[in-house]
């Protein structure tokens, strides 16, 4: 369907050229924590495009960040900041993963920033999906859950071994298999025996742990992965990783069989359909997460 980009940079450099935007269209602001400006712009915009609704994509960043992969004047002509988009209502905000997982949340430069686009998302978004490091940023935020450091480094494709079968968020999936996700991180959240009230898993990993949590009430969605992730991106990490001579094993359940340099891009329509359950339950005000 139709993906109207507002602004970003891929819009910037001609690489996104819209066209009319529908007046239906659901609005969507990302704010785009992730050093590959770029390539996370065109991850999300991607799979909206293969989806059945019309969304339309505002990308913001936190103006309290002090930038170092990007110039900041670059960021700053082509996206928004909070106070510009203040008294906007959204029908989605999605907060992206971040390169700082190994800090504690309070000492990330934006932190208090992103504790108040948090708190201003409860009153000018219908819902907010955190991703990877923002998942953990948020379940911190708001029920206090814990991170630590992982022995090794959770990287490859991983699939849900429990899903909730009352849940939106992963109707059409089963447990086995079909729900895949790719995760790249240096931490776990540690969560209690008893989950925090108003707090639920909605799909786990017997290898990995949670894959996805809802917080109905709050009107929140944690995925602890990057289903917006293409094919090559773990790859990609995996290069990059070596050439840095940092402690790196191979992507698990990435590269085919036999062929250690050919991905299996298996997690493909589980992602599609993973945006697409969310983006429904956008309209479904009386349907729970």
């Amino acid at each position: 369907m139709t993906v109207t980009v507002k602004n970003g940079l891929l819009k910037a450099q001609r690489q996104w050229v819209n066209g009319l935007e529908p007046d239906h269209a659901l609005q969507l602001l990302i704010l785009n924590l992730m050093p590959t400006k770029v390539t996370t712009e065109r991850q999300f915009i991607q799979r909206f495009a293969a989806l059945d609704t019309d969304v339309a994509v505002t990308f913001m960043y936190p103006e309290t960040h002090q930038f170092k992969s990007v110039p900041r004047e670059l960021v700053a002509e082509n996206y928004v900041t909070l106070g510009q988009v203040v008294d906007r209502y959204f029908d989605g905000l999605i907060i992206t993963g971040a390169p700082v997982e190994k800090l504690a949340f309070e000492d990330v430069d934006y932190w208090s920033e992103l504790e108040g686009i948090i708190s201003w998302a409860q009153r000018h978004a219908s819902q907010t999906l955190f991703e990877c490091w923002a998942a953990q940023a948020g379940l911190y935020e708001q029920f206090n859950v814990q991170k630590r450091l992982v022995d090794h480094k959770v990287f490859g494709i991983y699939s849900a071994d429990h899903v909730d079968e009352h849940s939106q968020l992963v109707s059409g999936f089963a447990a086995g298999g079909q729900l895949k996700m790719p995760q790249s991180r240096h931490t776990e959240l540690v969560l209690p025996t008893s989950l925090p009230d108003g707090l639920r898993v909605v799909a786990d990993s017997d290898q990995v742990g949670p894959l996805v949590l809802a917080a109905p009430a709050l009107r929140a969605v944690y995925v602890t992965g990057h289903p917006e992730y293409e094919a090559e991106t773990l790859a990609n990490e995996y290069e990059r990783d070596l050439r840095k001579r940092l402690p790196i094993q191979a992507p698990q359940h990435y590269f085919k069989a036999g062929q250690p340099r050919e991905v299996d891009y298996s997690w493909s329509t589980a992602s599609c359909r993973l945006y697409a359950n969310w983006l429904k339950t956008l309209n479904l005000t009386k349907v729970g997460l």
